[in-house]
């Protein structure tokens, strides 16, 4: 059976569009980048921990088959996580304004016998935001517990000028890639 490790919401949502039968394992993986570690390879090695971790809890269960995802926004080589708070929303949602950044998107799947990879890129360009804009978008509070400190299927869609990519990545769980790592393990999505 398959098991989401993972507690968030919208990727449960997105992993149900697919039309699989999965259950949840809440699993606790530090998403802190090691000095230096390129933006990439950090996404991966969360979603890989998460899936690891989430394997490591159901190790008694047979045919546990377990996908781990992480999600990141990053502006040139920073790395944008989920705003402490409503400062620190602002300023990334500032730094965001008028610019063209990338949303990464990992996924990792893996059972007693083996483990694979997909991965996402997405490039999107923000309109120019101001003052009044972001501050409005800040009271919401629909930017708390989102990297880079907006969510494209609420009211930041209307931020976005041009997306090339994966909308489902962005949101957390890029589908396409998703499906074709689910094939590969004998789950029909």
């Amino acid at each position: 059976m398959l098991y989401l490790a993972s507690q968030s919401p919208r990727r449960r949502a997105l992993l149900e569009r697919l039309g699989v039968r999965f259950g949840t394992v809440d699993v606790d993986v530090p998403e802190i980048r090691a000095p230096g570690e390129p933006p990439a390879d950090y996404v991966r090695r969360v979603a890989r921990e998460k899936a690891g971790a989430g394997l490591l809890k159901l190790s008694g269960v047979a045919g546990a088959v377990v996908l781990g995802a992480d999600t990141e926004v990053v502006l040139r080589d920073e790395v944008f996580g989920k705003a402490a708070d409503a400062a620190q929303a602002a300023l990334m949602l500032h730094r965001l304004s008028g610019s063209t950044h990338r949303v990464l998107s990992a996924v990792w799947c893996m059972d007693a016998g083996r483990e694979e990879q997909a991965f996402s890129i997405t490039e999107l360009e923000f309109a120019t935001l101001d003052e009044a804009r972001i501050n409005a978008y800040v009271a919401s509070g629909e930017w708390q517990g989102k990297a880079g400190a907006y969510a494209i299927q609420g009211y930041a869609e209307a931020f976005v000028a041009r997306l090339s990519g994966s909308y489902s990545g962005v949101m957390g769980l890029p589908l396409y890639e998703t499906s074709q790592l689910l094939r590969r393990f004998g789950i029909a999505a």
